[in-house]
């Protein structure tokens, strides 16, 4: 008997390699839905960050607001240091600190890096 005869059974047909193309693509598939899971969640983890360094950096500014604009925002600018995004503005209006911080996130064209905003001061009422 034929070695090819051999390996196909009565009534069996040749394997076409269908089970192959499939599985490659549903790998392909998954892989591209953990990719774009990871980028997701490095977007937010990046928003979270910007968002706590600014509000971080806006308290530090209004605590230090009696030593003038510039040391305050100086201490603004440390913590946003430490929590590795960028300063882009620290303003005042009154005796309120105005924090613009921008964190270092997974960028996707068209879309702005991760950003936020905060505002602290003085309140009317004492604790």
């Amino acid at each position: 008997m034929p070695e090819a005869d051999r390996r196909q059974g009565p009534g069996c047909r040749p394997d076409s390699g269908a089970a192959t193309i499939w599985t490659a693509m549903a790998v392909v598939a998954l892989t591209g839905v953990a990719l774009l899971a990871f980028w997701l969640g490095s977007a937010v983890i990046a928003r979270h960050r910007a968002e706590s360094a600014a509000d971080l950096g806006a308290l530090a500014a209004a605590s230090h607001a009696s030593e003038g604009p510039a040391p305050a925002c100086e201490r603004a600018r440390r913590i946003a240091d430490r929590m590795g995004v960028t300063l882009l503005s620290c303003r005042w209006q009154h005796l309120d600190a105005l924090i613009e911080v921008e964190a270092h996130g997974p960028a996707l064209a068209g879309l702005a890096r991760p950003s936020a905003h905060a505002r602290a001061g003085p309140t009317d009422e004492p604790p």
